[in-house]
């Protein structure tokens, strides 16, 4: 891969990082394996060497319909050639509006945005605007909910947010409604919101969903769902729209705009009003983009939509994951790693983990399964499905799979998967030290 060692050079002299999304790094990749893009088609990638990849977890999971989707290309190049932006709104925002709020009819109003970070910290925003409270409560469980301060205070990467920021951001763990009660009864009447993803890897427990519902509602706070992720791979409507609870507030990206940049902040009509001009209240600095309604993006939001509801993409994505899940689950087995290389998570958004001998988490051993799919021509730092992917990619993503468990059975039995590394080992995204 010379090219692609030589654009990440040149990358890393240019962008802080290398990349501009610290998922992306070459650190999250086996040392001279990160490949550098060239162009995807549907459920492919090229990298600058001419090396081909089927490819999970599309875009941080935002390229559900698979890369260059012709409906979505089109709809957002018609507007591209009508105007991306001007002085004063589109009818294409009101447009946009009526279709999203038509797929999540759980909310009244909602904004458009560029990014996930925004519209999240927009409902923070809110909240405390609404109640007059401080603190934030998040579920400490899930890995990201923005960029802010108010959030990355709480990482490892706490480096140059003040701690007066972070120390108003307390965290719950997911499942637990019994520890949510408690804290709220701890900083009662101080919690403007719970924050989090309604899903993850693991089914909420019955009654969670509708108990943190009844919580919020009693201590006068405000439920916001996360549905970045759950949000049309869980269904058209979110997780809010499988379970049936609803949220005050909640934010939507990633499989919005198949790649294209356009989020969502949607809520409820009295909450959302707080941001606009027809109320008698303080103004609320809500959202306000320059880009947040840029005609091409909503255009291709717009698009996203009708392709899942006419085409029952959810579904597909559930069918594609559920094979791929039982062919990988299958490999493993066959070599005798089925305890050791785990696939998790619902079916249209899997992840796997890779445990050492004593089975704990090894960044070691997904450094030598990584190297050995993409060697295989498998790009795929998860498993999460894109709906382009076909039968003859999910073979040979399986074959290539069952190819990395022989080599990791080798490594667990010689108790050190070092020989297999290839370089250093890929490393944590969030980490207080380089």
């Amino acid at each position: 891969m010379p090219r692609s060692r030589a654009a990440n050079e040149r990358l890393h002299a240019l962008v802080p990082g290398g990349a501009h999304t610290y998922a992306k790094g070459e650190d999250q990749y086996p040392e001279d394996l990160a490949p550098v893009i060239s162009h995807g088609r549907g459920a492919h990638v090229w990298d600058l060497d001419g090396n081909r990849y089927v490819e999970y977890g599309s875009g941080l999971r935002s390229v559900s319909l698979g890369h260059a989707h012709p409906r979505v290309v089109e709809a957002a190049r018609r507007e591209l050639e009508r105007g991306s932006n001007f002085v004063r709104p589109s009818v294409l925002e009101a447009e946009a509006a009526e279709r999203f709020l038509a797929t999540v009819p759980t909310a009244d109003m909602v904004k458009f945005g560029k990014n996930g970070s925004d519209v999240t910290t927009a409902a923070v925003r809110l909240a405390r605007a609404v109640t007059g409270r401080p603190r934030v409560a998040i579920c400490g469980d899930q890995p990201f909910f923005s960029v802010d301060d108010w959030f990355i205070g709480t990482t490892p990467m706490s480096a140059g947010i003040p701690a007066a920021t972070t120390e108003l951001t307390v965290s719950f763990p997911y499942g637990d409604l019994g520890a949510v009660a408690e804290l709220l009864d701890r900083y009662e009447g101080e919690v403007a919101c719970l924050v989090l993803e309604p899903a993850g890897h693991v089914e909420p427990p019955t009654g969670y969903l509708e108990g943190l519902r009844v919580l919020a509602d009693r201590h006068g706070c405000l439920l916001v769902f996360d549905e970045m992720i759950t949000g049309f791979r869980w269904s058209e409507a979110g997780a809010q729209g499988l379970y049936g609870v609803t949220p005050d507030l909640s934010t939507f990206g990633k499989a919005l705009g198949n790649g294209f940049a356009v989020s969502a902040l949607a809520g409820r009509r009295e909450l959302m009003e707080y941001g606009g001009l027809r109320h008698d209240g303080d103004r609320v600095f809500l959202l306000s983009t320059t880009h947040g309604a840029e005609t091409h993006s909503l255009a291709a939001a717009m698009a996203v939509q009708t392709v899942y509801t006419q085409e029952g993409t959810t579904a597909r994505l559930h069918a594609s994951g559920e094979r791929l899940a039982a062919g990988v689950r299958d490999a493993a087995e066959s070599a005798g790693v089925a305890d050791r290389v785990l696939v998790r998570g619902r079916a249209s958004n899997l992840v796997f983990a890779t445990l050492d001998g004593e089975g704990r988490p090894s960044q070691e051993y997904r450094t030598l399964f990584l190297r050995r799919l993409l060697e295989g021509g498998v790009l795929a730092p998860s498993f999460v499905v894109s709906a382009a992917l076909d039968e003859a990619d999910l073979a040979h993503t399986v074959d290539v799979v069952a190819e990395a468990c022989a080599v990791y059975r080798k490594a667990l039995e010689a108790g050190d998967p070092g020989p297999w590394l290839g370089g250093r080992p890929v490393k944590p995204v969030f980490r207080s030290r380089v």
